[in-house]
């Protein structure tokens, strides 16, 4: 017997496939947090979610790595522990380039636009040494056999 979930249906249909991935304790490095692969492909959001506590400055950015060319910033490095981000700040971004990272305990903006990433990966670059996030993701395919999975 079938079971349906109409509202997974919805929100796939209306956002695409959701992926997450922890980066695990920040450290001053960068991380691969998704990896694209068989062509472009649409993330139509990003979200944060810090689960442990960031409390050491940290200026941190999320970018995009592509196989072939050079990498480029998703959202602007953001200062996000020089005033403690506790546990449960989510974390998000508008997608333009130059604007910085926004957190609040409850609600945080989405993209107002979708973003193409081309086949590489999407990586957390951080620059301070404490603190976890969950980045959750949701995505298309702009390409036929396009794929987008934690790194």
């Amino acid at each position: 017997m079938s079971v349906l979930n109409p509202n997974r249906a919805l929100g796939q249909g209306v956002m695409g496939v959701t992926v997450s991935k922890s980066t695990g304790t920040l450290a001053a490095t960068t991380v691969p947090l998704f990896t694209i692969a068989g062509g472009m492909v649409v993330v139509t959001s990003i979200v944060g979610k810090v689960t442990t506590a960031i409390t050491v400055a940290n200026s941190y950015k999320l970018q995009a790595n592509p196989t072939t060319g050079v990498t480029g910033d998703i959202v602007a490095a953001t200062d996000i522990g020089t005033t403690d981000t506790p546990a449960g700040t989510l974390l998000g971004f508008d997608g333009v380039e130059a604007s910085l990272i926004q957190q609040s305990p409850g609600v945080v903006p989405t993209l107002m636009r979708p973003l193409a990433v081309d086949i590489g990966q999407i990586e957390s670059v951080s620059a301070g040494t404490d603190g976890v996030i969950l980045w959750v993701v949701t995505w298309v395919p702009l390409q036929d056999g396009a794929s987008l999975v934690a790194a």
